[in-house]
């Protein structure tokens, strides 16, 4: 999965990885040479007492000392932009391919999850291939090219060598071999805090009312102490490792003075050569170490890795056609013909055998006890969800032959629960019809019987609005998203259950003012309250997911034993 996913990314960047490449590749042979430049100095000019020879050596020495310094300087600059704009570029496709999910693959991975993904996980991919595009030629050229140079310096001491590379390795892999798993499960771990902070922020209300704020604390704290403890674990490991390393070059670096120094004095070496020798056994040691800290971010790359390719390679249920309907030859009809839907899982269908039809300037109400599906329903018209039997038409075509775009531009949806975005209340207002003007905003306002609380804002139509609407009340949430819908100018208004924060006056006046201003729009009204849908052109009755009822509020009351048992229980038996 990681190879997978750096391939995709990086490969649109490989005049870059070929200069990053190119300029560690400098860097490590001018590092090369440097210990063999020292050991000329001292071997020849040191010991000679030739002052000039020092100057010309060692000025040499300094401009490959710069030109090292440059060239990694350089490398490290091209591997940060490729790997940030590689993060960039999986963060948006993640973005894109979340955004066209339905809500049924929103569901699957959970929105907590998904936003870890975009985030931590895609973080810990992108750091993989900055420090890879820094270390992945450096380091194996530096234990390879140390080795050679040092066997080429001193034979003699090859065999410490051969010893200390090995034993770096063994701890290497032992240790990073017990980091794998853990890395799995901390991405894991992060999910849970993410999850449980999300439904805490998002149902902060309702945790003051029932107080619930200690219990809260305490299973926010339960699922932050175990990834702590998972953190420290880990955090152990990588603690452990260093000193090892360090143990290792430093006990290799006093072999090499003791034993180095035994083969000065027989004659056999010069102090120049041991002191480059152990300028390479120093090389070899940062190589492998480098090559080790790789290794240990490759694990918990791979793991976020897996986690964003899920994400990437996940099919939504909601398929655009290829070649999707732009033209309705039918605008503002909604048309139900034997439609059933049943959730992924679920043993019996939620809809069975739906069948009605709404035309242009109509108002057309569901009504149906708790559970009989009103929300599922009006979810199928703008393709929330997919039926699973039977067709939804809207303008006379098959909402699933249609191009998204052009069905989704000619319905206004109110959801059941409305949110608000972060910004301005015009901002809101807009976020169906950006070159909506001011004039549009009121007017829409004053339908949705809105204006006054606006108005009555510090600053108008430019007042801050919090993310979620937190700062404002719920009947004003529900006119505000009403007011979005109707900025939209659709020729299908969806309202499901979108009147249940108001007062009965202020929901008479907006129903009044919506069938008074907008006569031509087809009006589709799920709602609990009969008073709201009695003077609808026809109502639909569900209950247990099946039309019991098609008909107007007075023919109901007659034909229909549900729907006059909901009225009775609501307005009393004279109604």
């Amino acid at each position: 999965m990681l190879g997978k996913l750096l391939t995709r990314y990086l490969k649109r960047y490989w005049p870059l990885l070929v200069t990053i490449i190119v300029l560690q590749f400098a860097s490590v042979m001018a590092s090369l040479n440097l210990p063999e430049i020292n050991a000329d100095i001292i071997n020849n000019g040191v010991a000679k007492a030739d002052i000039g020879y020092i100057w010309n050596r060692g000025g040499f020495m300094l401009l490959v000392s710069l030109g090292q310094i440059l060239a990694s300087i350089l490398a490290t600059f091209f591997a940060a932009r490729m790997a940030m704009s590689a993060g960039r570029d999986i963060r948006a496709d993640v973005f894109a391919r979340v955004s066209g999910f339905s809500e049924r693959e929103v569901s699957q991975f959970g929105a907590g999850s998904l936003i870890t993904r975009n985030t931590n996980d895609v973080q810990q991919v992108q750091m993989l291939a900055m420090m890879g595009a820094t270390m992945f030629v450096t380091a194996p050229l530096l234990a390879i090219g140390g080795i050679i140079k040092a066997i080429q310096t001193d034979v003699g001491l090859s065999w410490l060598i051969a010893v200390s590379v090995p034993l770096l390795l063994i701890i290497a892999v032992v240790i990073i071999g017990r980091m794998v798993p853990l890395f799995r499960r901390n991405q894991a771990k992060l999910d849970d805090v993410n999850r449980i902070m999300r439904e805490q922020l998002t149902g902060v209300r309702v945790v003051r009312a029932f107080v619930r704020e200690r219990i809260e604390e305490r299973r926010f704290r339960e699922v932050n102490t175990d990834l702590m403890v998972l953190g420290r674990n880990i955090g152990s490991l990588f603690v452990l490792m260093f000193p090892l390393f360090m143990l290792v070059l430093n006990v290799t670096i006093v072999a090499v003075v003791w034993f180095g120094g035994v083969e000065i004095n027989a004659g056999n070496a010069e102090i120049g050569t041991i002191f480059a020798f152990m300028q390479y056994i120093g090389q070899i040691m940062m190589g492998v170490i480098m090559s080790s800290f790789m290794a240990m971010m490759i694990p918990r790359a791979a793991v976020s890795a897996e986690r964003v390719t899920e994400v990437l390679d996940a099919e939504s249920s909601m398929t655009r056609p290829e070649n999707g309907v732009t033209e309705f030859p039918e605008p503002g009809v909604v048309a139900f013909r034997n439609v059933e839907f049943t959730y992924p899982g679920a043993e019996v269908p939620v809809l069975n055998d739906i069948t009605f039809e709404a035309r242009p300037g109509e108002t057309v109400a569901i009504i149906g006890s708790t559970g009989s599906g009103k929300t599922t329903l009006v979810s199928l018209i703008p393709r929330l969800f997919d039926a699973t039997g039977g067709v939804v038409q809207v303008g006379g075509v098959d909402v699933r032959e249609a191009d998204l775009d052009a069905l989704w531009q000619g319905i206004g949806l109110v959801p059941q629960r409305p949110f608000l975005f972060s910004g301005t209340v015009a901002s809101n207002l807009r976020y169906g019809r950006a070159d909506a003007t001011d004039d549009e905003l009121w007017a829409a306002l004053e339908i949705a019987q809105g204006r006054d609380f606006v108005e009555a804002m510090p600053d108008g139509l430019a007042s801050r609005i919090a993310q979620g609407g937190t700062n404002v009340s719920g009947g004003q949430r529900q006119r505000l998203a009403i007011a979005r819908a109707i900025v939209h100018r659709p020729r299908i208004l969806v309202f499901d259950d979108s009147f249940s924060a108001l007062d009965l006056t202020t929901d008479a006046r907006l129903r009044q003012a919506l069938w008074r201003e907008l006569p031509d729009v087809t009006k589709i009204v799920v709602a609990q309250r009969v008073s709201t849908i009695t003077d609808a052109d026809r109502i639909v009755v569900l209950d247990d997911g099946a039309v019991v009822g098609v008909g107007r509020h007075d023919e109901l009351l007659v034909a229909s034993p549900t729907y006059r048992e909901i009225v009775e229980s609501q307005l009393g038996v004279d109604a």
